[in-house]
């Protein structure tokens, strides 16, 4: 009787613990799913039984493409890893492959970049979960001549390129520019 308790304690926590396991997947893949591929990011091609047609590593040219086998030059900018996969699997499809299963992972995301009253201005690597505050510690930290109240981003993804005023702890994004004005005293 106390073994059967045990066992029903039991499957209990390890039905607790997987629904954790897969709601934190499904934040990742949600993130993921909308983000958009531009230049400078490196991507992963995985055709799965087919290892000629994988790629290690790419990284995007200025024009947001690459060149894959037997499909020739591949437009990825501003499409998602998950449209990617749809785009060259109907490439492969057919005339190469009957059913491919094709993967498409990011591996590196393009730089932001941070100049102005920074001690150390220029690109950094992107990292998930990047904001303000952390950005401006990877550029060696703020000036003495800072503001902490005049600091504006452009967004890659804003096609008007236009500046927005944000606080220290506003989400970076890959691509984009951070500007850091002195503050009068």
């Amino acid at each position: 009787m106390v073994i059967r308790h045990l066992y029903t304690a039991l499957f209990g926590i390890l039905m607790l613990l997987s629904s954790f396991t897969v709601s934190a997947e499904t934040d990742v893949l949600v993130g993921n799913a909308t983000y958009k591929l531009s230049s400078g990011d490196i991507i992963r091609v995985t055709v799965y039984g087919e290892p000629d047609l994988s790629i290690e590593q790419t990284r995007l040219t200025d024009a947001g493409t690459f060149s894959y086998p037997f499909v020739g030059e591949v437009k990825a900018q501003g499409r998602t890893a998950a449209e990617l996969e749809r785009l060259l699997s109907n490439a492969l499809q057919g005339g190469f492959l009957v059913e491919p299963r094709v993967s498409v992972s990011v591996l590196e995301y393009r730089e932001f970049y941070i100049s102005g009253e920074v001690k150390q201005p220029g690109g950094y690597k992107y990292q998930p979960g990047l904001n303000l505050r952390r950005a401006i510690a990877l550029a060696g930290g703020l000036t003495e001549r800072a503001s902490t109240r005049r600091i504006t981003i452009v967004r890659d993804i804003d096609p008007e390129r236009k500046p927005v005023k944000v606080a220290l702890d506003e989400a970076v994004r890959p691509g984009d520019t951070i500007n850091i004005a002195q503050g009068f005293f």
